[in-house]
């Protein structure tokens, strides 16, 4: 079953240095872009992990390079991330995203890579993940039929993945499981060929920033997930203790995490000023003396 779209959808996969989203980077990152009537488009980029602070080649993790077998020499004259930044943020424009897990890794490391652009070399990236609908392939799958990408593929397409962990592999992969998740459960009313719908159905908890440091509760206002303000709101934190903000800000966390506090700071602040009532300044007048006229009150005049 092809899917039905109003605008494109784009399947990817990332392979990276490590696990950890605030200091491991993308090295292998593939697209396959779905228009509407079915046409595709498959990219993949190589990328030299870099690290913009210490202005090096990032090393892997062994464990990772022992899943995706791609070595720091393998990379070596690969463009880094900021050198292919406009032609991802071609494909990812006016589209909507999909993947396998994507939305508790994959999505998180994309963010952090254009967050780092953004950080460390001042260029202007106008666009904005978080107002893209996401599918997890993964959520559907684990809702309908619990299982791994492998085993997906071998119940909704009926053949061995091979090749598996790497990126465009992966990603093919799972773009053939969705279509053959919307075959298999035609007519059930808990899944339909609607890229709107299936986001929502594939995201369990709503978030504000990717690391989930953010959630969206009642009323779907931001309430901190973890350490001591854990079920505070961000803005019951911010107007009892705006500090917090600002530890954030120099802790160790995602550079995403960061931005969406100074996004909710900003608009706290600005809360703030229109809430405040507006002071009128007023000339005090001592005997004998008269304000000049045009000077605001700064000068007197002796009438002595």
């Amino acid at each position: 079953m092809d899917l039905n779209l109003e605008r494109p959808l784009v399947f990817f996969d990332i392979e990276s240095t490590g696990l950890n989203i605030a200091s491991d980077s993308i090295i292998e990152l593939s697209f396959v872009k779905i228009h509407p009537g079915a046409r595709q488009e498959v990219k993949t980029w190589r990328v030299k992990p870099w690290d913009y602070e210490r202005q090096c080649q990032r090393p892997i993790n062994p464990s990772a390079q022992a899943v995706h077998g791609i070595s720091a020499e393998d990379l070596a004259d690969c463009p880094t991330f900021y050198q292919i930044v406009d032609e991802v943020i071609g494909y990812l424009t006016d589209s909507d995203l999909a993947g396998f897990n994507s939305a508790k890794f994959d999505l998180p490391m994309l963010a952090e890579e254009i967050e780092r652009v953004r950080k460390f070399t001042g260029k202007d990236i106008q666009i904005n993940l978080h107002e893209m609908k996401m599918v997890d392939v993964q959520n559907i799958f684990h809702m309908m039929e619990p299982r791994t990408l492998k085993a997906a593929y071998m119940f909704y397409c009926g053949k061995d993945l091979e090749n598996a962990h790497a990126a465009e592999a992966d990603t093919l992969a799972t773009y053939e499981v969705l279509k053959g998740q919307l075959d298999k459960y035609e007519g059930d009313p808990r899944i339909e060929n609607n890229v709107d719908k299936l986001a929502k159905m594939s995201t369990k908890q709503k978030t504000v920033d990717y690391a989930g440091r953010l959630i969206l509760g009642d009323n779907d206002e931001p309430v901190i997930s973890f350490g001591k303000h854990k079920g505070k709101t961000a803005r019951e934190v911010y107007f009892s203790e705006p500090s917090y903000f600002a530890w954030i800000d120099n802790g160790d966390f995602t550079l995403d995490t960061k931005r969406q506090f100074a996004r909710l700071k900003a608009q706290y602040e600005e809360e703030k000023k229109a809430a405040a009532p507006k002071r009128t300044t007023a000339v005090p007048r001592t005997k004998g003396y008269t304000p000049f006229e045009g000077l605001g009150g700064l000068f007197a005049q002796d009438n002595d």
